[in-house]
């Protein structure tokens, strides 16, 4: 079976979604707390995500708000990692 996995680490999905470069990057951001998860501040790297939650992240200067819609397998290109979620119109 090639499923989507229900629950992910957030670190990993900001990384195969393409939010960060690197999966370093990913878990420096949420270690920082510059993450909210649900509305809740996030401070560690291995909370997991599912589909419905909604992400705030800080992206070229403003903050960005986006719907996990599935999980992630792997990275793959750009146009894989668009389906993973949607940005959220405020």
């Amino acid at each position: 079976m090639d499923e989507q996995p229900d629950r992910i680490r957030l670190d990993k999905w900001l990384w195969c979604a393409r939010i960060y470069k690197t999966r370093a990057l990913a878990a420096e951001a949420c270690e920082k707390g510059r993450l909210r998860l649900n509305g809740h501040r996030v401070e560690k790297a291995g909370r997991e995500v599912r589909p419905g939650d909604i992400l705030t992240v800080p992206h070229r200067g403003q903050v960005a708000a986006i719907r996990v819609l599935s999980g992630a397998k792997r990275r793959g290109p750009a146009p894989e990692a668009q389906t993973l979620y949607e940005v959220v119109e405020e």
